[in-house]
């Protein structure tokens, strides 16, 4: 097995701690090569991009401060299909629009903690993903967010 998942929005991969994911490797495989781990997100990202599963079980150990780890919780609740701006999450979270953008540009897991849901309150706001607003909107899309987008 490779680790690696073709995608719409490139190839990806991710590395683990050999209990969870910690990152998602864009471009290319991390070291989650094998394994039950490295089958069960080839399976689960697979369906993911094919419309057939809207949510994850892949255990995910980002590192991060208190407010990271409240912040990663908070766009794991964001349902599929659904957004959220900068300003909503900062207002739940006690924290600026600011550092909502920057905690989204720092996320280690995309796509598996969906920070391409958080929209700027006048538009798609930015993405740190390979790819750029043009991966965020092809999410977007996939998950039937589309309309939302101007």
């Amino acid at each position: 097995m490779s680790g690696i998942v073709e995608t719409p929005v490139g190839r990806l991969g991710a590395n683990s701690d050999g209990q969870a994911i910690t990152h998602l490797i864009w471009g290319r495989a991390g070291n989650l090569t094998e394994g039950p781990l490295a089958t069960q997100f080839v399976d689960e990202m697979t369906g993911y991009f094919a419309g057939e599963r809207q949510d994850f079980t892949l255990p995910l150990a980002p590192k991060g401060s208190a407010f990271q780890k409240d912040f990663y919780a908070a766009l794991l609740a964001i349902p599929y299909g659904e957004t959220r701006t900068y300003g909503d999450l900062a207002g739940d979270l006690g924290v600026s629009a600011q550092a909502i953008g920057q905690a989204c540009g720092a996320n280690p897991i995309a796509i598996l903690i969906p920070c391409h849901r958080v929209l700027a309150a006048n538009g798609l706001g930015g993405y740190s993903g390979e790819g750029g607003i043009e991966s965020k909107v092809k999410l977007l899309r996939l998950e039937g967010a589309a309309g939302l987008l101007i």
